[in-house]
């Protein structure tokens, strides 16, 4: 018996680029994420969600902190690697459109949103 072990990617268009899911188990999701330049996501916290991103290409800053009060802005460049724990506070903005490789756990409706600039909830 043969088991077709192709399946097809997830794109969402994002009013700051995309995300393409590409793996999706009980276990982990794998996405990549485009964002084009000068754009950002929104300063947001995952109350489960744990997730790990790689900058594949392109430059962005990254604010992260305890509190909205407290964040710090860090720039990523290509190769650079970032976790984000449960409860931490981040967002990303675009120097250059940026491809972002993010590995996470699978809790994907567990975003809290606190600020965005495209009105989203």
């Amino acid at each position: 018996m043969s088991e077709n072990l192709k399946q097809p990617a997830h794109k969402t268009e994002k009013p700051w680029g995309y995300e393409l899911l590409w793996a999706k188990t009980n276990d982990y999701v794998g996405k990549v994420l485009f964002v084009r330049q000068g754009e950002a996501l929104s300063l947001q916290f995952h109350k489960e969600k744990e997730e790990t991103l790689f900058i594949e290409s392109g430059n962005c800053w990254i604010e992260t902190g305890a509190q909205e009060n407290q964040l710090v802005r860090t720039q990523f460049h290509p190769g650079d690697i970032f976790h984000i724990p449960p409860g931490r506070l981040h967002r990303i903005t675009a120097i250059t459109d940026c491809r972002i490789f993010e590995v996470s756990t699978p809790q994907l409706n567990d975003v809290v949103r606190l600020e965005d600039r495209y009105g989203r909830k």
